[in-house]
């Protein structure tokens, strides 16, 4: 596992920018992100940072008028650190009431609902994020009962190992990421499944098969450049949930899918970002 840089940005107002530099962080690299109110914490491996590409985005920032302020600094944090961090920033997630997202050094908590329990060692995907409280709840709308699940972006698996919880029978967890491949694998033997497989790699590495719901939590770029291979896995009247993005970008996104094929069915938001759900024809 490497080590990370924790860039924090101290942003005035908070919010909207706070989601608004989120977002431009991720397609950079960064991985995983912290709310302290003015601050912004967002972290990246030491080897993915390319210290152009921050000063890309803050020159980029820096012609926003309605940014009063925005500085930053950054740390190191070495690897045997990691843990201690997020143990010290990582509350238990409720998606309404029906399910918990707990991590195994939460104390008991009386819940009548699903219980996830996950482990993040750094991986994205705690249900903290807007993107993930958004997946899983609209995933618990939905009949997953004997279908197959391709989980793309996987990350911690907490997506994957819901799908099992929820009635699928096989699901593929895909991870461009040795570590979070490993850490979804962890996971899934944490939360007693046996349906999920790892894998590590990116679409490439997907089974020959078709899949009755296909779950992909990333970026927009990465989406935009993989919906035609999501169209083409998915069974007829299968389901393609996307997130991972800004209600503003949605309209790009349904012409995309529309376009391969897919038809629209709704949209789902969450402080500003956005869950699409199509089918396939």
């Amino acid at each position: 596992m490497s080590d990370y840089y924790e860039y924090s940005f101290h942003l005035k107002p908070y919010e909207p920018w706070n989601e608004i530099v989120t977002a431009y962080l991720a397609e950079i690299g960064f991985e995983s992100f912290v709310d302290e109110d003015p601050i912004l914490k967002a972290y990246i491996p030491t080897e993915n940072l390319i210290p152009d590409d921050i000063d890309s985005i803050i020159g980029i920032l820096a012609t926003e008028d309605e940014l009063e302020e925005c500085k930053y600094g950054f740390t190191e944090i070495k690897q045997q650190n990691w843990n201690a961090v997020w143990e010290s920033q990582f509350e238990p997630v409720f998606v309404n009431d029906q399910l918990l997202i707990k991590a195994p050094f939460h104390t008991e908590i009386d819940f009548n609902g699903l219980i996830v329990e996950i482990e993040p060692k750094m991986s994205f995907g705690t249900g903290h994020h807007q993107t993930t409280f958004l997946m899983c709840q609209e995933m618990m709308a939905m009949n997953l009962k004997d279908l197959s699940i391709l989980d793309m972006g996987a990350g911690t698996g907490v997506l994957s190992i819901l799908a099992e919880k929820l009635g699928a029978s096989y699901i593929e967890a895909v991870e461009i990421e040795s570590w979070s491949a490993e850490n979804c694998a962890e996971n899934a033997v944490r939360n007693n499944c046996n349906a999920i497989a790892s894998l590590f790699g990116d679409f490439d590495v997907v089974t020959n098969r078709e899949f009755g719901v296909i779950l992909a939590n990333i970026n927009k770029n990465v989406l935009k450049s993989q919906i035609a291979f999501y169209a083409s896995k998915l069974k007829v009247k299968g389901e393609l949930l996307l997130s991972g993005f800004f209600t503003t970008d949605n309209d790009e996104l349904i012409k995309l899918a529309e376009k391969e094929g897919l038809s629209f069915l709704k949209s789902e938001n969450k402080e500003n970002w956005s869950m699409l759900k199509f089918n396939k024809n």
